[in-house]
């Protein structure tokens, strides 16, 4: 099965960027569309990107101009660009399928405060 290990989270000044990435074990179908998600303290779990396996995006209103997903299909992996962030971004971020069937991560935190 399919294992999915977010990494690149951490605490970063407001304004500051990062960039996730989330690694999967196995072999993902590059027709596969791919999301991150994030969940703050006492919130449900929300989208905040998307991509096609053809490279087409979609952003939550909240991230749309800061946050950049993209995907490198030979390695398996997904990214998040981070940028200009904001207090309101700190939340553990994980990625998945869209819609989510596989299992998981145990995501990555992003904090951001001064």
């Amino acid at each position: 099965q399919v294992q999915l290990v977010e990494s690149g989270g951490g605490l970063v000044q407001p304004g500051g960027s990062l960039r996730l990435s989330c690694a999967a074990s196995g072999s993902l179908s590059s027709s596969i569309v791919m999301g991150w998600y994030r969940q703050a303290p006492g919130k449900q779990r929300e989208l905040v990107a998307r991509i096609s396996g053809g490279g087409s995006t979609n952003y939550a209103d909240s991230v749309t101009g800061r946050f950049t997903i993209s995907r490198d299909n030979a390695k398996n992996t997904v990214y998040l660009q981070m940028n200009d962030l904001k207090p309101e971004d700190t939340a553990v971020y994980y990625c998945n399928t869209r819609p989510p069937f596989l299992g998981w991560g145990k995501g990555t935190l992003v904090t951001v405060s001064s």
